[in-house]
């Protein structure tokens, strides 16, 4: 029969209480009982309230942030009660979001997180905040029993990941990671075909994405706007004067996308915030996504002088013990490797000894070409399948699934970007063990797996 592999989790957990209680659910389900249990049975507690409903609050609510609270309003099974965001002009847009889908005005709006999450009656969060906000906000809503859908990366350091990883195990809750990919049927596809070995061995897997902004010049300092809460808009990153360009959120008249994307004081820039998409599925498609490198090796260009301090471009070789070669790259980097097969760039390429696959967002090629017309046999792989990430998320929570992008397999791939990240800043080789997950015996190294958080931020 065929092999179906379910998302990996951390091996030796012991059952607790709820899990018990929630496999209950499925099999409650199975059996024609009712299926509906309170959230503080579940995990969270809040009622599951109003027709079995998921109480869910979205906190940061920037472009992702407002897609995520979409995607949930859309949702039947769910009903978003509160929103959250430093911003007074984003808290007003997500109220107005919320209360316009509902037609009425029961909404409420926060400011601070930490009073949000003591609302008994909410069950999930989405958290959407700047990337140095994450592992903070993850193991407050663990400690408060609210499941969590969080937005990629996991933060701003392997040791902030690594607590927020222990909080959300510790605590039993539903984590789903927002590397949306994991269900998109053409990024399955593709990696069901090289771990079933369609493409012969594995050699090389070439990931292209884009670069960080590098346009913004350092900011004279502003008054900081009545609006915005400045000092919680920082939080755990270093005091700095404020400026608009500094923090302000998505906005296509004035720029784009946030310049923080490309500040490493709050982000790692594109080689994590949008490598991680990528290398989630170079993860999946290598069967190491509860491993790592053992070398890093690589090269980047970063700007200077301006704000925006994070890599533009660069080329990392990340070898692991099976053999396998992942080189990640900006895109316009991507395009020029020599490996490179059919003028790809941005996206993920498998290279075998018996052909290649490419894929990206609504896009596969293989050679040869009639790959895709297989399909895994008996014994062969299939792996997880969900085909809509925020649905798997709510059925997570009732029990009726596991999450497509649990704890685990996130924090090893946030792990490879930081790992990259020390290997350009440092400019040469460097070892890794992924079992201990360490530099062996490279103090230098081991020291940027970490960063110090402003008083009084702390995990």
């Amino acid at each position: 029969m065929n092999t179906v592999h379910q998302p990996l989790h951390r091996t030796g957990v012991r059952f607790s209480r709820r899990l018990f209680l929630k496999q209950a659910v499925v099999a409650a389900g199975a059996l024609g009982l009712p299926e509906v249990l309170s959230a503080s049975v579940l995990g969270g507690q809040g009622a599951l309230s109003a027709g079995g409903r998921i109480h869910v609050a979205g906190i940061g609510l920037g472009i992702q942030g407002i897609n995520n609270l979409r995607a949930m309003l859309a949702r039947a099974d769910a009903r978003v009660i509160a929103v959250c965001d430093v911003h007074e002009t984003q808290r007003a847009k997500g109220v107005k979001l919320v209360n316009d889908h509902y037609g009425d005005r029961a909404c409420a709006a926060y400011r601070d997180y930490r009073d949000l999450m003591q609302r008994p009656d909410l069950d999930a969060v989405l958290i959407c905040a700047p990337d140095h906000w994450h592992p903070l906000m993850v193991a407050e809503a663990a400690r408060r029993g609210k499941h969590m859908y969080c937005e990629k990366p996991m933060g701003w350091s392997f040791r902030a990941a690594q607590a927020a990883r222990q909080a959300v195990l510790d605590h039993g809750v539903v984590f789903q990671f927002g590397t949306q990919q994991r269900s998109d049927r053409k990024f399955r596809q593709a990696c069901e075909l090289v771990r079933n070995g369609r493409i012969g061995r594995l050699k090389t897997i070439l990931v292209g994405v884009p670069g960080s902004v590098s346009s913004c010049p350092v900011q004279p300092a502003e008054p900081v706007p009545r609006e915005l809460d400045y000092d919680l808009w920082l939080g755990p990153a270093p005091m700095a004067p404020y400026s608009y360009q500094r923090c302000r959120p998505y906005d296509p008249r004035k720029g784009g996308w946030s310049t923080w994307y490309s500040i490493s004081d709050y982000c790692l820039g594109m080689i994590g915030n949008w490598g991680v998409h990528h290398l989630d599925i170079a993860q999946w498609a290598n069967n190491t996504e509860l491993d790592g490198p053992v070398e890093i090796e690589g090269a980047g260009v970063f700007p200077r002088g301006l704000l925006s301090d994070c890599a533009v471009s660069w080329q990392v070789q990340n070898r692991f013990s099976n053999g396998v070669t992942v080189v990640h790259m900006d895109d316009a980097t991507s395009q020029k490797h020599p490996q490179q097969v059919g003028g790809f760039g941005h996206g993920v390429t498998f290279l075998g000894t018996e052909g290649w696959v490419y894929v990206r967002r609504g896009h596969i090629e293989s050679s040869p070409e009639s790959l895709l017309q297989t399909k895994p046999g008996p014994g062969q792989v299939r792996l997880f399948r969900s085909d809509d990430h925020h649905g798997n998320f709510l059925d997570a929570i009732r029990g009726r699934s596991t999450p497509a992008s649990p704890i685990d397999v996130a924090v090893r791939v946030d792990t490879l970007c930081n790992l990259q990240q020390i290997a350009i800043r440092l400019r040469r080789p460097l070892h890794w063990d992924p079992v201990r997950q360490v530099f062996p015996r490279d103090d230098d190294a081991n020291r940027l797996l970490d960063r110090p958080m402003r008083a009084p931020w702390k995990l």
